[in-house]
Formats: structure tokens, sequence, C-alpha cells
């Protein structure tokens, strides 16, 4: 494999990665568990407009969310993984909880504190937050402006 940088010199990936990087056959994949599908299945591209918007308790009020891709939305019925979009207006927050699921944070504009056990992580825009299942994790906008979070969780959350 050759890339071209922008200084135009070739760079030949076939020999060797960087100590930091490897490459993986297949992906890293292991052997197929699900059988493949005899009809191609077709890739989906939405926005977050076609999500489903929802509201998570009485006690997350007024943090809101939006369901792009899982098992609840027809536009794009996951099965094993969720992508949410979580907006947190300034000030508000989402109390310690932990839930069965693994979840990642990926912080997309604002600032905040993630709050967990093992004291509290200042946060913004960039950051990528993993909890395993069961973690107990809460998140609070420090900022003026709304934390916008992606938020993917595997399997998906009910």
């Amino acid at each position: 494999m050759t890339l071209r940088h922008q200084s135009e010199k070739k760079v030949d990936l076939s020999m060797s990665m960087s100590p930091t990087h490897r490459m993986l056959p297949s992906h890293g994949s292991t052997a197929p568990t699900l059988p493949k599908p005899e009809v191609p299945q077709q890739a989906v591209v939405l926005t977050v407009q076609d999500g489903l918007p929802i509201m998570y308790s009485d006690d997350t009020i007024p943090v809101s969310a939006v369901r792009v891709v899982h098992p609840t939305n027809p536009v794009a019925p996951s099965r094993n993984h969720s992508i949410v979009m979580l907006y947190v207006p300034p000030h508000a927050e989402m109390a310690l909880h932990s839930h069965e699921t693994e979840e990642t944070y990926v912080i997309i504009s604002g600032t905040g504190t993630m709050r967990r056990h093992g004291g509290d992580v200042e946060v913004s825009r960039g950051h990528f937050i993993y909890m395993p299942a069961w973690c107990d994790h809460g998140i609070k906008n420090t900022g003026m402006e709304m934390l916008t979070i992606l938020l993917a969780t595997s399997p998906a959350n009910p």
C-alpha cells in the first residue's frame, strides 16, 4: 500500500508500520458468529434529525438525548450497539448511575465534570470516556454552552 504525503513523497506501508501501529489482518476480527446474509446489507446514512428524541427520566430533565442508531429507531435499528447524542444544558447534570451496558462518551462540544468513583475529572471537546459495565458515572455541564456528547453503548440500553 502506498500513500502520498502533502510533500508528494511516497510512503510505503507494505513493509512495516510504525512501532505504535500494527496491521491487523481482517481488521482483527475473529471467526463470524452470525452467518453472512444472502442479500447484501445496505449502510444507512442519517443525521441526528433521523433519530428518536428521548428524556431518560424526570430526574434527568433538562438533559435530553436523541437515539440515532438504536433498536427502537426504525431508520437505523441496530442489534448489538447504540449511538446516541446526549445534550446537557449549562449547569444541568446527570447524577451518578450505572447499568449493565458498556458505554463510551465522546465530548463533541462544551465543558463539564465527569463524575466517577475515584474523583471527578474535567472534560472538554475531544475527550473519550470509557465506562465498563456497572461503572458508576455521571456528568455535569460546568460551562456556558451546551455540553454535547456522542454516546455509544454495547449492547444498546433499553
